[in-house]
C-alpha cells in the first residue's frame, strides 16, 4: 500500500475516514490483480481499528477477494526515546489483530520518523535519518522488547519479522545476524529488506553477500530494487527506484538463494515513485514466474 496516501486531499487521515474511501484504494488493489495486501500501517493502522471498523475492512477485502497474510509497521520503534513505551503497546496490539484476523506474519523495525529534511527531499533516504543509539543499554532494552513481542506472538500462531533499515541495530547484514541471534526466539526471523540498504548513496555490503548471511533467518520478506551508480574516482554514489527484474540486485539469483536456505514466507512487492502499484504488479508476475521456473521447482518443492 505504499503508493497510496495516508491522508485524504482535504488533510483528513485515511485512518478516520469511511470504509469507502478504503475501498476506493482497495479497488485499485484488486484490479491490478493483486489477491493478497498488506494494510501496512502507513496507510492504515488496523490494529487502532475499533471492532466494527476492523470487521468493514475485513468485509471489503473479502469482496475484493483479498487475503491479509501479513500486516507490516513502519517508523514506530519500540526503543524510540519518546514514544518506545507507546509503540510496544502498539505492537502488542499489532500482534492481537493479527491473530484475530488469521494472519501469519508481522512486520517490526527500529527505524525511527523522517527527519524535516527527509521530509522535504526528493527520495527520503538521501538524507541522514534517526540513527540507534551506540549504547549498551537501549541495545539490551531492544533485545528485551523483541523478546517480549516475541513470546506474545508464538502464544498466537504469529511469526514476527524484523525489517533490515540503515543506521539501526539492523543496519547492516552482519548487525541483523548479530541481533536475530541475540534475540534466539523461534518465533523471531528477519525481513531481509536489502533494498533499504541498496538504495543508500553511500558505501553497503554486496548484495549476494547481504543475502548468504541473512537469508538463513528470513521471514516474512519486502523485496524492491533500485538502479546504483557508483563513481570510484570521486566515491560519489546515485540510487533511483527500479523495477525488480532491472536493478542492481539480481532477484532470481537472490530469490533461488534464499530458497535453497529454507524461506517459507510471503514476500511483499513495494516500488516508490511513478505508478507503484503497476510496478508492484509487474514484480508480482516477474517473482511468480521466478517460482515456477521448473529447476526451483524440482529442487526446493516449490
Amino acid at each position: 500500500m505504499i503508493p497510496f496516501p495516508n491522508h485524504l486531499p482535504d488533510g483528513r487521515p485515511i485512518q478516520d475516514a469511511a470504509p469507502e474511501v478504503w475501498a476506493r484504494d482497495l479497488v485499485q488493489v484488486a484490479d491490478a490483480g493483486f489477491d493478497a495486501v498488506d494494510p501496512t500501517d502507513s496507510w492504515l493502522r488496523l490494529a487502532d481499528l475499533d471492532a466494527a471498523r476492523r470487521a468493514d475492512f475485513v468485509a471489503i477485502c473479502k469482496d475484493l477477494g483479498l487475503a491479509i497474510p501479513a500486516i507490516s509497521t513502519a517508523r514506530r520503534s519500540v526503543i524510540d526515546p519518546q514514544h518506545g513505551d507507546d509503540h510496544l503497546a502498539y505492537s502488542h496490539r499489532v500482534i492481537d489483530t493479527a491473530a484475530e484476523l488469521g494472519v501469519g506474519h508481522v512486520s517490526f523495525g527500529f527505524f525511527g520518523p523522517l527527519t524535516p529534511r527527509q521530509q522535504k527531499a526528493l527520495w527520503f533516504w538521501t538524507e541522514e535519518g534517526v540513527r540507534n543509539p551506540d549504547d549498551p543499554a537501549v541495545y539490551r532494552l531492544a533485545v528485551e522488547r523483541i523478546r517480549e513481542l516475541a513470546a506474545h506472538a508464538e502464544g498466537c500462531g504469529v511469526r514476527i519479522a524484523l525489517e533490515m533499515y540503515e543506521d539501526t541495530y539492523l543496519g547492516t547484514a552482519r548487525d541483523a545476524v548479530r541481533f536475530v541471534t541475540e534475540v534466539d526466539h523461534p518465533a523471531v526471523r528477519l525481513n531481509i529488506d536489502i533494498g533499504n540498504l541498496i538504495r543508500l548513496h553511500r558505501p553497503v555490503e554486496p548484495w549476494a553477500e547481504m543475502i548468504e548471511l541473512c537469508a538463513p533467518h528470513a521471514g516474512y520478506w519486502h523485496v524492491k530494487n533500485y538502479y546504483r551508480i557508483e563513481e570510484p574516482r570521486t566515491g560519489q554514489v546515485m540510487t533511483h527506484p527500479a523495477p525488480l527484474m532491472g536493478g542492481t540486485i539480481n532477484w532470481r539469483a537472490a530469490i533461488r538463494r534464499a530458497l535453497e536456505l529454507g524461506f517459507d514466507s510471503p514476500f511483499l512487492v513495494e516500488h516508490y515513485g511513478g505508478d507503484g502499484l503497476s510496478v508492484c504488479a509487474a514484480n508480482r508476475d516477474y517473482i511468480r514466474r521466478i517460482l515456477s521456473d521448473r529447476t526451483i521447482s524440482n529442487d526446493q518443492g516449490v
